[in-house]
């Protein structure tokens, strides 16, 4: 799989698999037969696709005004690394932790990449987070550093979008603020890790209404793609399609002078070298499906 990404496409609960080739072409791979995720990672997917691939020629392409959805299907966990980049805790007045930051996030919130964003009832604290998400490959348990990177089956971008009142005025864990709908684009793309030779060196970005927020790279995280998975492999079994969320640079809304958030009509865009890009228009909480268009 060095040539191809996959995604996915359709409506909202019924998206089909699909790759994209290195010659920009879009196919859809329904007839592959199975979706990309965890039962796809678990039973060595990306060698059975590749090989998929070789033998068929006749795929259909993939509609020009398809929607394009979560890049890969809902995963077991969604495990997020808070304070990981120096120049966010810098910025925040906080200091860098010793171990990694841990929580959760609902996987209820996973949408697609240019979904829109709700912004929830009542909310006034909405914060962007441009980061990179580690996809694992094979069951990790008790891995050591050395050996991690081969648990991990790809990469992608996320937006691990934030409630600021919910995360840290209402007492408990920061799972209340992180897990709203829609809070969690993924995509466009999966990578397949033969494709990203060190996710130390990428650089990411993200900018709110055409202004640049955020820039860095993640050569600026406190814990490394592969400090991480040992480090979670120590107090978790990591499943294949699990995802790890591993944090955020500086320039998020909280960090500015004074904080600002998002209100409908905000454009959010964002991008990581080699991952693609992604782009949520802001709306209104609705009693109507969520959202208010």
């Amino acid at each position: 799989m060095k040539d191809h990404r996959l995604y996915r496409f359709g409506a909202p609960g019924h998206e089909k698999p699909a790759v994209l080739c290195a010659d920009g072409r879009q196919l859809d791979c329904s007839s592959f037969g199975e979706d990309w995720g965890p039962a796809f990672f678990a039973r060595e997917g990306l060698t059975r696709l590749s090989t998929f691939l070789r033998t068929r020629d006749d795929l259909p392409a993939v509609p020009e005004d398809a929607r394009i959805g979560p890049c890969l299907q809902r995963p077991g966990k969604l495990i997020c690394i808070g304070l990981n980049y120096k120049d966010h805790a810098r910025e925040t007045g906080a200091k860098l932790p010793t171990e990694p930051v841990v929580f959760f996030k609902a996987t209820t919130a996973i949408c697609g990449p240019d979904d829109d964003l709700v912004i929830p009832k009542g909310s006034e604290k909405t914060d962007w987070e441009v980061e990179l998400l580690v996809v694992i490959g094979k069951t990790a348990r008790h891995v050591e550093e050395s050996r991690a990177l081969d648990h991990v089956a790809g990469y992608a971008l996320h937006n691990d979008y934030s409630e600021r009142h919910w995360q840290l005025e209402r007492g408990g864990q920061w799972v209340k603020g992180k897990s709203f709908d829609t809070f969690a684009p993924l995509g466009p793309w999966f990578v397949p890790a033969a494709q990203i030779p060190d996710p130390q060196a990428l650089r990411l970005w993200l900018d709110v209404n055409g202004k640049r927020r955020q820039t860095s790279t993640t050569a600026e995280m406190a814990f490394t793609v592969r400090q991480l998975v040992s480090y979670l492999s120590q107090c978790m079994t990591l499943e294949p399609g699990d995802m790890i969320s591993t944090g955020t640079p500086a320039g998020v809304g909280l960090g500015c002078n004074p904080p600002e958030y998002l209100k409908p009509g905000d454009v959010v865009t964002l991008g990581i070298d080699g991952l693609g890009q992604q782009q949520q228009r802001c709306v209104a909480w609705s009693h109507e499906g969520g959202a208010a268009l």
